[in-house]
């Protein structure tokens, strides 16, 4: 609507500044008043169909506009060639309203034509033709230089904003699949979790229940006190690993700091095992995806923890030191034996979720006793050079 306004005052304002330019140094006389009623045809050519019709950008309307326009200068420069002037504002209109190139430059010949037809009216053979063909061919020029350039321009920034589009709907997919990567190997993990441990432990259960059965039908009593302790052990572990699983996969808050974090996942471990943990935090601010990344591999690495390491204390340091955050769970409890935590489920899905922000895990022994976690990470503009 806004462009239609200026668009208004710009007609408006170029028919005033023609008549005025036309009417300087001049009696007014038969050729002013006609100047002045090209004028009027001029706007109300514009304000009667031209602003209706000219953001249509069909070949028809174009075509007609030019023609309306053309007609009015042709009468107007007859009377005076000052009335040429309008040029300045038929020509830009004109590539406004055109389809294509091809009917727009058929539009300034139209106008270039008329401005040629009203000077041989107005000045005497052949001076009239020479002149109007020199304003003519000058207008038809910077116009045609000038259309054909921001014409260029606009078709560069059309298919800029494709090529945009097409780059945000191809983000859009990919974010759709790494997302639904992330949930189906995750749920692997947590399939391949659940056998190797919950469902195992249950299996050995039934099949004691089982042997206890016959021990029992067969009156021996002894045996079966010894089977249901072995049972009553078993569930404990079993009760034990689906609470670190649980732990492991359970959401932590990340709406206040990462070291708030941090603090509640370790007094909320420290409640269920009686692990003392220790957190400390020396890291400027990371964007979220980082921070979800540093809770996972924390809970996971709480639950070897709990699961391997049979420890009485755990600290965990998050760093930071030449762009690259690190994260270490450090324990003093059984040890690491090379080749052994690191083929777990845990420790494998904690290196794939690590991967895919470009960094690393490793896991090692530490002096007298004890494991030690480490999970190093770039920064973004690290990993962009």
């Amino acid at each position: 609507m806004s462009r239609t306004i200026w668009r208004d005052v710009a007609a408006f304002t170029a028919a005033t500044v023609t008549v005025i330019l036309a009417s300087i140094g001049t009696p007014f006389d038969a050729a002013s008043w006609g100047v002045l009623a090209c004028a009027v045809a001029f706007l109300a050519a514009h304000f009667g169909y031209a602003r209706r019709h000219i953001e249509e950008q069909s070949a028809r309307s174009t075509l007609i506009i030019a023609l309306l326009y053309a007609a009015v200068i042709a009468v107007g420069c007859a009377f005076n060639p000052s009335f040429a002037i309008l040029q300045a504002f038929v020509y830009p209109a004109i590539w406004f309203a055109a389809f294509d190139t091809r009917t727009a430059i058929i539009g300034n010949v139209a106008v270039a034509v008329a401005v040629v037809i009203g000077s041989v009216v107005f000045y005497p053979p052949p001076q009239g033709l020479v002149i109007g063909l020199g304003v003519a061919l000058l207008s038809f020029g910077f116009s045609l230089a000038l259309g054909l350039w921001i014409t260029r321009i606009a078709e560069f920034g059309n298919e800029r904003a494709r090529l945009l589009a097409e780059l945000q709907a191809t983000q859009g997919e990919l974010a759709a699949l790494h997302r639904d990567a992330g949930v189906s190997s995750e749920r692997e993990r947590l399939a391949r979790e659940i056998h190797d441990t919950i469902a195992q432990s249950l299996t050995g259960l039934v099949m004691l229940a089982e042997r206890a059965e016959r021990e029992l039908a067969v009156d021996d009593a002894g045996r079966a006190v010894e089977t249901v302790t072995i049972i009553e052990s078993m569930a404990r572990e079993a009760l034990t690993e689906a609470r670190s699983l649980v732990a492991a996969m359970a959401p932590v808050r990340v709406d206040s700091t990462l070291s708030d974090a941090l603090t509640r996942l370790g007094e909320r471990f420290e409640r269920e095992t009686g692990v003392r943990v220790t957190t400390t935090v020396s890291v400027t601010p990371l964007d979220r995806e980082l921070e979800v990344v540093l809770l996972r591999c924390t809970q996971e690495a709480l639950a070897n923890v709990r699961k391997h390491a049979r420890a009485s204390a755990a600290s965990v340091v998050i760093s930071q030191l030449d762009a690259v955050t690190t994260l270490t769970v450090t324990d003093n409890g059984v040890g690491y034996v090379d080749g052994g935590s690191q083929t777990g489920f845990g420790i494998s899905g904690m290196r794939e979720r690590v991967a895919i922000v470009g960094g690393d895990v490793e896991l090692t022994g530490s002096d007298p006793g004890g494991t030690v976690l480490t999970v190093s990470i770039p920064s973004r503009e690290r990993m962009a050079t």
